[in-house]
């Protein structure tokens, strides 16, 4: 064994000796480490990742396992950290948790059923068009609030009222138009509908039942928190998440999210321009080496990949200041997935299933 590999092995050795659980720490129980040439190739995915300049933190769980787990620099995994648009796939969650608790009808509700007293009066007779649905998938159709329009959103003294005096680009239900504004008109619902903050929602529906601390974000000049931005989970907690999402939405043996909503996610409803992938609600969609993965996406880098026919889900956090797409960041991220951690863990799990997205 030469002496780069050895390094590596004994780094990732300490991580896969303890092997901490992805449920709650409680629930911690030891499980088995990839073997032979397994544990070698997951030891160097882990030394490849820490060359990787703005990635801060990895977490790979398989199986309900951690079997690695390393902050590279930055804050350490159990800290909170920007999530950035990783955080429209919990708003996501929160959508499909009030329709289940009847604080919200359908994907098919209109969103002027909740928001009226917020659409100007000379809004196009289409905002009255456009749902639930058509925010979760991005295909409200109006002009984005993403991107160069951001910044004259978020300065703007109405946000919700701004993204709905917008101009139509598309019909609503037509192309994708991501935007954070949709995934904000989301938030502004559920603090009406539900008559609490979406700070309130997200600790009692996901923050108690997970384990997991949510601390306080960005809110806008009318007090709603910003949907689809700014939210700070620890690397652990969002693993949380995608582990709740991998086990069909319960955790430790309490249903969370119901496993329809999961699937509903999980379809793919339109392509991004971007990348090409497949985005369904809150989550894009890839095939990856045969596999179907889903992931939630944050600027600079915010990643959380799930795997369902492999018992996989991965966590990667980034400098939330740098861009991952012009840069070659995010290819950087797929690849430690695709090359690394996803053959390492296949070849683990002879009997893997595939859970696809129909």
């Amino acid at each position: 064994m030469n002496h780069a590999l050895g390094h590596a092995l004994r780094r990732i050795g300490i991580v896969l000796a303890v092997l901490s659980a992805c449920a709650h720490p409680a629930t911690a129980q030891p499980g088995p480490s990839p073997g032979g040439s397994d544990a070698a190739r997951l030891a160097g995915t882990v030394e490849r990742a820490q060359a990787i300049p703005n990635l801060h933190a990895l977490i790979v769980c398989h199986d309900g396992r951690v079997v690695a787990e390393e902050a590279f620099r930055g804050p350490a995994v159990d800290r909170p950290v920007n999530i950035k648009s990783a955080s429209k796939a919990v708003v996501s969650a929160l959508v499909g948790i009030a329709i289940d608790k009847g604080v919200l009808r359908s994907v098919d509700q209109p969103i002027a059923s909740v928001l009226e007293a917020s659409i100007p009066k000379d809004a196009d007779e289409r905002v009255g068009e456009i749902t639930i649905g058509h925010l979760l998938s991005m295909r409200a159709g109006l002009e984005r609030t993403s991107g160069r329009n951001y910044g004259a959103w978020v300065s703007s003294g109405h946000w919700v009222r701004y993204i709905l005096s917008r101009p139509f680009v598309d019909e609503p239900g037509g192309r994708m138009l991501y935007s954070t504004g949709s995934t904000h008109l989301l938030s502004a619902m559920l603090t009406r509908a539900a008559k609490r903050s979406t700070l309130d929602l997200a600790r009692d529906w996901l923050g108690e039942p997970l384990g997991i601390v949510i601390p306080p974000w960005t809110r806008d000049p009318q007090g709603i928190y910003l949907g689809g931005n700014e939210m700070a989970l620890s690397p652990r907690a969002l693993l949380r998440i995608g582990e709740m999402y991998r086990r069909g939405g319960v955790v430790d043996g309490k249903r969370v999210l119901s496993e329809s909503w999961i699937r509903e996610s999980w379809t793919a409803r339109t392509m991004s321009p971007f990348t090409g992938d497949s985005y369904g609600y809150g989550w894009f969609i890839r095939q990856v080496r045969g596999h179907p993965v889903y992931y939630a996406w944050g600027y600079g880098g915010q990643m959380l990949y799930v795997v369902p026919g492999l018992a996989l889900s991965v966590v990667m956090t980034s400098d939330p200041n740098e861009p991952s797409r012009e840069d070659g960041h995010i290819q950087a991220l797929h690849a430690l997935l695709a090359d690394g951690i996803i053959p390492a863990i296949a070849s683990d799990t002879p009997d893997a299933r595939s859970m696809g997205a129909d």
